[in-house]
């Protein structure tokens, strides 16, 4: 299955409970996804929850990818986000590469 803007085929599927996720659907982001993240004082985690409510699939899924999936998907989420999706993808990729005790 060929990727379109809007869906991210994962090298390495994630397993969540019975479910298995080959492929993320992403939509454009909503007023009310920037809520899911309320109270989240890690911004990495902040990031991970919206990325979740975008892709409609629980935190686990997202908490799960491979790194490399990881990239993949905040590229492809990035331009459905607005500008608030270029800051946090500067914010994910500079962080989430930094190993623990850099931030």
């Amino acid at each position: 299955m060929a990727d379109t803007p809007n869906t991210l085929t994962l090298k390495h599927p994630v397993t969540v409970g019975d479910s298995e996720y080959k492929v993320l659907s992403l939509r454009r982001m909503k007023a009310r996804d920037a809520l899911v993240a309320e109270g989240e004082d890690n911004k990495i985690m902040a990031g991970y929850l919206m990325f979740a409510a975008i892709a409609d699939v629980p935190i686990e899924v997202i908490l799960d990818l491979d790194m490399e999936d990881l990239t993949e998907l905040g590229k492809k989420v990035a331009p459905l986000m607005g500008k608030h999706g270029a800051a946090l993808a500067t914010t994910l990729g500079t962080e989430a590469a930094q190993s623990p005790g850099e931030t």
